[in-house]
């Protein structure tokens, strides 16, 4: 698995096929027009039609945890290859079923289940291949894949549903997850032992603010008694929960907001562009200002757009709120696993950030099934829109509180972590 030489070339094939393989692993994204369709064909609540989707994300952050070790042990070709069948496998069982509690077990468990593996595999080897001052912006090209997948899995969703059935929607995406993953995670390799990044990988990220140098690389065992783990963990929840409330919802809030507006699936496409652009923009932003300011500036903001989302009451409101949505939700995929990786080192990255990651799950939960569950007993979003942007203020004044933690081993200047560094927590000082 490590035969090829360190190039360039091989480092940035490595991005690319990690970018396709979340271009595919996105089809959760689309949920929103498959959510609309059980609701108008099937007859199932709002509620019902969240679950899936709900189900799909805490089974896809639990699984991180375990894939990432899987994957810091055995590399991440085979992890990938599996996750892609497992997904694509649960689409396949879910084009057999009609009742949203078999759904559940089927797309939401057993496909879940496949894009935790798959994802788990994706941003770890990228990473390595690369010196620290472009950690973040080869996050963001990697991750941006999962977002951007709903610029064509919206519009594909949508016209399979309208010249087949939903079952057999269900069937060819299955079927085209299978085929493709297996084959792009050909292309997965981490780089040697030993392996130091090129200048020549380096680029203009020489021209960039230093980022750290190599920290001590901690365990999962020995990040889960630092103070910091808890407090990102947290914050993760608050800010996640509203991008999943709009993304899982949107066309159903559409439908509420804007009843006369037949395209609404077009706003799926736009919050996936737009979370594309966050990926990308907070990647090579939090490498210059630091990931803390990079994610007060974008909760805040964000929460903003929440207490002002139920007056998006046009196409055009909707479309802009939809994109700022977007955007701010975007930058957590890149600022996350950077901040572990800047934190608690490469080396176990995989179950550090799969560690983290559980937090997606409890935010699908809150955010999706919080809107569905609102709309259902109130007739509105408003009150799930006004919870969720006291939320995300609540993880901005966690962010100012959030420093990397001093190891003894590390006695390397400042992360991109903005501020001074503070002083030793207790439990890592002694170590």
């Amino acid at each position: 698995m490590q035969d090829q030489p360190p190039t360039p070339v091989r480092g940035w094939t490595v991005v690319i096929a990690a970018l396709s393989i979340n271009l595919i692993l996105g089809v959760l994204y689309a949920w929103s027009v498959m959510g609309k369709a059980l609701v108008q064909q099937w007859h199932w609540t709002k509620t019902q039609a969240m679950l899936p989707f709900a189900t799909s994300t805490a089974s896809f952050a639990v699984t991180m945890i375990f894939a990432g070790r899987w994957q810091d042990k055995i590399g991440p070709r085979y992890v990938a290859m599996l996750g892609g069948i497992i997904l694509g496998l649960g689409m396949v069982l879910s084009s057999f079923v009609q009742g949203y509690v078999p759904m559940l077990i089927t797309f939401g468990l057993v496909g879940g289940m496949g894009i935790g593996l798959g994802y788990s595999a994706t941003t770890p080897p990228s990473i390595k291949w690369f010196p620290p001052a472009k950690k973040g912006l080869v996050t963001g090209i990697v991750v941006s894949g999962v977002g951007l997948a709903a610029v064509y899995m919206s519009p594909l969703t949508n016209y399979l549903l309208k010249v087949i059935t939903i079952q057999h929607t269900f069937l060819t995406l299955g079927i085209g997850t299978i085929v493709l993953v297996s084959l792009l995670a050909q292309l997965l390799r981490n780089p040697p032992a030993g392996y130091v990044a090129s200048s020549a990988l380096a680029g203009a990220a020489s021209q960039a603010k230093p980022a750290a140098a190599s920290r001590r690389d901690l365990d999962w065992q020995e990040m889960l008694r630092t103070s910091q783990f808890y407090r990102l963990w947290l914050m993760f929840i608050l800010s996640a929960s509203a991008g999943l409330l709009i993304i899982g919802n949107i066309s159903l809030i559409a439908q509420d907001q804007t009843p006369k507006w037949d395209k609404a699936f077009i706003l799926v496409m736009v919050v996936a562009i737009f979370n594309t652009c966050g990926r990308f923009l907070s990647g090579f932003v939090s490498d210059r200002i630091g990931r803390t300011n990079t994610m007060i500036l974008a909760f805040v903001l964000q929460a903003i757009n929440m207490f002002v989302f139920v007056r998006y009451n046009t196409p055009a409101l909707l479309l802009f709120g939809s994109a700022f949505t977007g955007l701010c939700y975007g930058t957590i995929f890149t600022l996350f696993p950077a901040a572990t990786a800047d934190f608690y080192g490469v080396r176990n990255l995989g179950v550090n950030y799969g560690s983290l990651f559980t937090a997606f799950g409890v935010a699908g939960v809150t955010g999706s099934v919080l809107g569905g569950r609102v709309r259902d007993v109130f007739g509105s979003y408003t009150y799930a829109f006004t919870i969720c942007g006291i939320m995300l203020l609540v993880g901005a004044a966690l962010a100012f509180t959030v420093k990397a933690p001093r190891m003894e081993a590390a006695a390397a200047p400042p992360s991109p972590d903005s501020g001074p560094r503070p002083k030793a927590e207790p439990e890592l000082a002694k170590k």
